[in-house]
């Protein structure tokens, strides 16, 4: 899940980036940049993720 959210604020950080649009302080594409490697190294770390560790039986 967090490696999709990821994505999407990459996406928007790169589509900000190259129109060079400013739409405020706290939405730079530097901002977003590091939001999106927050979420990669949350989903990297196992957090957000479905499937269970463990024994069936």
């Amino acid at each position: 899940m967090f490696a999709i959210i990821a994505a999407v604020i990459f996406g928007l950080a790169l589509i900000l980036d190259w129109a060079n649009a400013r739409v405020s302080d706290a939405f730079t594409p530097q901002t977003l940049l590091m939001a999106g490697l927050l979420c990669l190294a949350l989903h990297l770390a196992g957090l957000g993720s479905a499937t269970k560790w463990g024994r069936r039986r």
